[in-house]
């Protein structure tokens, strides 16, 4: 699903931007998004840029400049930086996105043309964006809740959150949807900061606090390297698997060959970013008014279909 909607979007992209607009048309496009702290912000970068060459190879005129930030405040002066640079569009992925509303709102008042992607603020309309791409948080709790709830319906859960911001709130609230009617029993629910050592001292406490553990839901495959390794060096093998998600190379591996540990995988692609850079583009050398919400499914990932989702080559 993910590769056949990437390319899908690539494809389409191409045949407007190549069919519609052969001549050199000057266009900066900037993009700002997190620095490659973690597995997923590691995917997005190496998205980023690759989606960029292709662009600037498509469009002669077409000049991108990435640029990555670890924290808002770094974050908020490089969207200032591009904005002198005279950016004609704007692609955001924000490390926390309250924080940099301000920034935001100040590009796109000169008319600038914003994509969100990903981390939404707590308002999210047009006053500070065009376009917004993400994944389906709410969908990716929900496909992990509803597994769960058909594969062990009796089953006595941990969960390990993300960080304390909205996209997180999304996902719990969906999980609780899945097993709802269920008797999932979840026993304890703190942050892992999407980190696979916090995640790993998170799951060492659960190992501690309790001596039955059915399921892990860590909500990121980052965090779900932390998990086996605690689980791994504690010898418990009461825990029957772990469910994560994103869609890393890794754990799509697991996922296809069989890992009882690793059965399944929740799709939530960093190559998102890049399909916001191609929709960008499109607005401008497609002649095509790329506005609105473009939503990309949380497909669950098995055996039988890992293979569609496996990037050998992508750092995550």
């Amino acid at each position: 699903m993910r590769k056949k909607l990437l390319g899908l979007t690539v494809a389409a992209m191409a045949l407007i931007a190549g069919a519609v607009h052969a001549e050199d048309k000057k266009v900066t496009i900037g993009v700002s998004i997190p620095a490659a702290d973690h597995g997923w912000t590691s995917g997005v970068v190496y998205h980023a840029e690759r989606v960029a060459k292709l662009l600037m190879e498509r469009n002669p005129g077409l000049n991108v400049i990435v640029k990555t930030s670890p924290d808002p405040a770094s974050q908020a002066n490089a969207v200032q930086d591009l904005e002198t640079q005279g950016i004609d569009a704007l692609v955001i992925l924000p490390t926390d996105p309250d924080p940099l509303v301000n920034a935001i709102k100040e590009v796109k008042g000169k008319g600038t043309f914003v994509a969100l992607v990903d981390r939404a603020p707590s308002t999210n309309d047009n006053s500070v964006r065009d376009l917004y791409v993400a994944g389906n948080n709410f969908a990716l709790g929900q496909t992990a809740g509803e597994y769960i709830k058909t594969t062990t319906p009796d089953a006595e859960v941990v969960v390990i959150r993300g960080m304390a911001i909205p996209i997180d709130q999304q996902r719990q609230d969906g999980f609780d949807k899945g097993i709802e009617g269920s008797n999932v029993k979840v026993l304890d629910r703190q942050y892992g900061n999407w980190n696979r050592d916090d995640a790993f001292k998170v799951m060492q406490d659960y190992l501690t606090k309790y001596q039955k553990i059915d399921v892990v839901w860590c909500q990121d495959d980052d965090m779900a390297v932390g998990v086996l390794q605690a689980i791994e060096q504690a010898g418990r093998k009461d825990i029957q698997y772990v469910i994560a998600g994103a869609g890393s190379k890794d754990m799509i591996k697991k996922v296809m060959d069989g890992d009882k540990m690793i059965p399944v995988d929740v799709l939530y692609p960093p190559a998102m970013v890049g399909t916001a850079l191609e929709m960008t583009a499109a607005n401008f050398y497609g002649q095509v008014p790329v506005r609105g919400v473009y939503t990309i499914d949380a497909t669950l990932v098995t055996k039988d279909n890992a293979k569609d989702f496996y990037f050998p080559d992508s750092p995550f």
